[in-house]
């Protein structure tokens, strides 16, 4: 067998591959680079799933980041058991092949319970207190301590939130060379995520990302190098590509206008009674499930969807399949926006009536994806002293909200879930081998099988 890592460099695109990334860049020019024909939905989830399993969304279940949960009448985001994950995993048919086949999933999502041999995944701890303590889980469990003891507490806060930066990629990176050096699994997965703030905070046409183009080459360069100098074959691919965006779409707020969705008051401020109206979206980027409770308002639902500026198309039974999406955990019609625009989740009319969470980082209550958790709310006056204040307020045992996250929309420039329409904006495969693909392009659904090949010469 031989020994390969998938580095996954989140929102890389072959328009990059230029002197802002020129570790990256010389890596391509002596290898090759193919555009990857990515999936409907292009988000972390669906497009990281379709590279493990081979299938589309309809095959593996995970049509989105989250999706509404029927049974419970929840919506469930960003949740982490890999039973959600249908279908043969890459390690799973590796293994069947040769029984000393190892794996380390490094970050990769639905990274608890697999069949991996080795995993790390950000995992908090929350307290009864309200507190979130940055933490990670491991197997074997006593990985946890042994990473943290060498390279620090995994810095969460700069992995998403306002601070969100180079330091957790860096971390990420440098916990992969101690897993290589310490167990040298057959197949490593790496997920280096920083690209993807500044796109979507900024934009991708945005000359401030240039210094992030170049710290994550430098990241990434470094990493790859470890590798080679260790025997083994670095692949860098990207889930998706940036675009830049204008317009956000509040799909929720127009239904409830129409009276299609239902809201409840608690303590003065509003919360989504979902299953108590005709409809309701869960959005995730620039894709939306829109859930319909009533089947006889659905020619309703989708005449007043398709109305939204910025909307593109809604994909009914047949369009669900034709995008490999029609899997029961998927809404009833699926939206899909424009290149310049995206969905929020909101469903408030006024702005004091957004619930608590809404100006917070909370990934698991929000009925939807939360693009503005990359900000701090520009209104507020001092902010680092108010959040410095809140979070002295917590480690001394008091419950407080740390509120800080703005409810303005337009703040956002950049966003994916759709495909791009030009292939050099999207995602790319970038292999040292001038021969591992003589086409000029590879679907995302391929990516298992590329790797299975590589390992095992076929």
């Amino acid at each position: 067998m031989n020994r390969i890592a998938l580095i996954n460099v989140v929102g890389l695109a072959p328009r990059f591959l230029d002197d802002r990334m020129p570790r990256l860049r010389d890596f391509a020019s002596a290898g090759r680079a193919v555009p990857i024909e990515t999936i409907t939905p292009a988000v972390t989830c669906s497009v990281q799933s379709t590279m493990l399993t081979g299938a589309m969304p309809s095959g593996h279940g995970i049509v989105a980041n989250g999706w509404w949960d029927r049974e419970f009448a929840e919506p469930r985001f960003w949740k982490q058991s890999n039973e959600l994950v249908q279908g043969e995993k890459i390690w799973d048919i590796a293994k069947q092949r040769d029984a000393l086949f190892t794996c380390a999933n490094l970050f990769w999502w639905f990274n608890m319970y697999s069949g991996a041999d080795i995993a790390v995944t950000p995992r908090p701890m929350y307290p009864a207190d309200g507190r979130k303590i940055p933490d990670i889980w491991t197997n074997p469990a006593n990985l946890r301590h042994d990473l943290q003891a060498e390279l620090g507490q995994f810095p969460l806060f700069k992995f998403w939130g306002p601070m969100a930066g180079i330091e957790s990629s860096a971390w990420i990176a440098e916990c992969a060379k101690i897993v290589e050096q310490q167990r040298s699994p057959t197949l490593s997965l790496v997920y280096l995520p920083h690209l993807d703030y500044n796109l979507q905070r900024l934009g991708p046409d945005d000359a401030r990302i240039d210094d992030d183009l170049r710290a994550i080459d430098t990241v990434t360069g470094d990493l790859i190098d470890h590798y080679i100098a260790r025997g083994v074959t670095p692949i860098i691919l990207s889930e998706y590509g940036v675009t830049p965006v204008s317009r956000p779409i509040h799909i929720n707020r127009a239904l409830r206008e129409a009276g299609l969705l239902a809201v409840r008051d608690e303590l003065g401020r509003e919360i989504p009674d979902f299953a108590a109206g005709a409809a309701f979206a869960i959005a995730d980027h620039q894709i939306a499930h829109i859930y319909i409770n009533h089947a006889n308002r659905t020619d309703e639902v989708r005449t007043l969807v398709e109305s939204l500026p910025g909307v593109e198309v809604v994909l009914d039974d047949e369009g669900k399949r034709a995008r490999g999406l029609d899997h029961p955990r998927s809404g009833d019609l699926i939206a899909i926006s424009d290149a310049d625009a995206w969905f929020t989740y909101d469903f408030w009319l006024e702005e004091d009536k957004a619930p608590d969470y809404a100006r917070t980082v909370d990934i698991h209550r929000k009925p939807g994806y939360d693009p503005r958790e990359l900000f701090i709310d520009p209104s507020l006056a001092a902010p680092k002293a108010r959040i410095a204040w809140k979070l002295l307020k917590k480690k001394l045992g008091f419950r407080t909200l740390l509120d800080v996250i703005p409810l303005d929309a337009s703040l956002v420039k950049g966003s994916h879930g759709r495909p791009t329409d030009d292939p050099n904006d999207g995602p790319v495969l970038i292999t040292s081998s001038t021969r591992s693909t003589e086409r000029e392009f590879i679907r995302a659904a391929e990516i298992r099988d590329l790797a299975l090949q590589c390992v095992f010469n076929s």
